[in-house]
């Protein structure tokens, strides 16, 4: 039989009034097969499981009880405000329902879209220049103006509660409507704005029409409204939508309402359908109008084309649901809008499907790619914000390499 021994303690036990340690000398260390450490890791994953689902689920009676206070709750401006908001886009128009009546949300909306027609005076800037960072993407020389060697000039403006991404291209007959199937009846998913691009060998692209998109988990697959591309009708479901598009004359048309034959007579080429009340501005008989639509509070990230009088097309894309860019309002767009001297103008789809692509944008301005998220190192120029990767979406407005 082995002697036990008792082992002197270190000072730190002396100090502590710690008792002796009684260490037997000789005694076997018992072992572990793997399978009693592959058992504690799945009992631990186990736990880390259970606690992930439960903060998950808190997380998400915490949200629906937020917005359900907020429905309900004693402030009509802010419940209206996220409601348009939430209007604004196709992944999240049902939304509000879960909250509200169908007749409760419809007079939100029909509200938010009544609107104050106002003729612009072009010599007074509508937005706040003396609060607006405006910043030009220049080559090589500064002096020599905006670079647009490859008939895209490109902008970013921040003022107010949103930065705006614009891009005024020179040429309107290089824009044109992309789709992301030859066959929308028989689709079953469409494209992101980066793939779409490349199968076009197109050089800039922003997101264009709507989709049907139930629970705001929609595949893209087909469009809504009448749409056009490269001269050919494509889609037409008769559903009424805003109309968007380009004739044969390259001016950009915006109305409430289209048919396939006064379409046809009118010579469109490209064009694509978005909801209703989506009109910006409207020119005729030299007259520039804006459709305000001041009690539309509504903050999102949004994206629309515009045209000036020489031709110019303008896209413009916000960002949005962040701190630094909450979002746009309507009215901010058509301000800005005017601002780049649009003189008809559409909102197109925004929320989550957002995106403005411009091909060689870091090569061209050489900017540092670390400072780019993942999605912009593939084209995107803005900060795309939502739970998923880029949206598949059915129809983009493209410029032609």
């Amino acid at each position: 039989m082995k002697k036990r021994r008792y082992e002197k303690p270190d000072s730190e036990s002396r100090d502590t009034g710690r008792k002796y340690r009684l260490k037997k000398i000789g005694a076997k260390t018992k072992k572990y097969g793997a399978g009693y450490y592959v058992g504690c890791f799945v009992r631990f994953a186990y736990r880390i499981f259970l606690v992930a689902v439960t903060v998950a689920v808190l997380a998400v009676f915490a949200l629906l009880y937020t917005l359900n206070t907020i429905a309900h709750g004693p402030s009509e401006e802010v419940r209206n405000a996220l409601v348009l908001s939430a209007m604004q886009a196709s992944a999240t128009k049902w939304v509000p329902g879960l909250f509200l009546s169908d007749e409760e949300v419809q007079a939100i909306i029909d509200a938010g879209e009544e609107k104050v027609v106002e003729e612009v005076d072009f010599d007074i800037p509508p937005l706040p220049v003396e609060q607006a960072t405006d910043e030009v993407y220049h080559g090589d020389d500064p002096d020599a103006g905006p670079d647009i060697s490859d008939g895209i000039e490109y902008r970013q403006i921040s003022v107010g509660t949103f930065r705006a991404y614009v891009m005024i291209i020179q040429d309107p007959s290089k824009v044109f409507v992309g789709v992301s199937s030859n066959k929308f009846a028989s689709a079953k998913r469409g494209e992101r704005i980066y793939e779409a691009a490349k199968k076009y060998g197109a050089i800039a692209a922003i997101n264009a029409g709507e989709f049907a998109d139930p629970g705001g988990t929609g595949s893209g697959a087909q469009p809504m409204g009448i749409t056009f591309s490269q001269g050919k009708l494509v889609w037409n479901d008769n559903k009424k939508r805003t109309f968007i598009g380009f004739d044969n004359n390259d001016r950009l048309i915006v109305t409430e309402s289209m048919t396939e034959e006064r379409a046809n007579a009118l010579g469109i080429r490209d064009a694509v359908s978005f909801q209703n009340g989506n009109t910006l501005i409207t020119t005729e008989d030299g007259v520039t109008k804006c459709y305000y639509a001041p009690d539309n509070s509504g903050k999102a990230q949004r994206t629309a084309i515009g045209q000036t009088a020489d031709g110019k097309v303008i896209f413009i894309a916000t960002d949005g649901r962040s701190a630094s860019s909450i979002g746009a309002t309507r009215d901010d767009i058509i301000n800005l809008m005017i601002n780049y001297g649009a003189v008809t103008a559409g909102m197109l789809d925004g929320g989550s499907s957002t995106m403005m692509y411009y091909a060689n944008y870091i090569k061209k301005f050489n900017i540092d790619e670390s400072s780019l998220d993942e999605y912009q190192r593939l084209g995107l120029v803005n900060k795309y914000k939502a739970f998923t990767k880029p949206r598949y979406l059915p129809t983009f407005f493209m410029v032609e390499g």
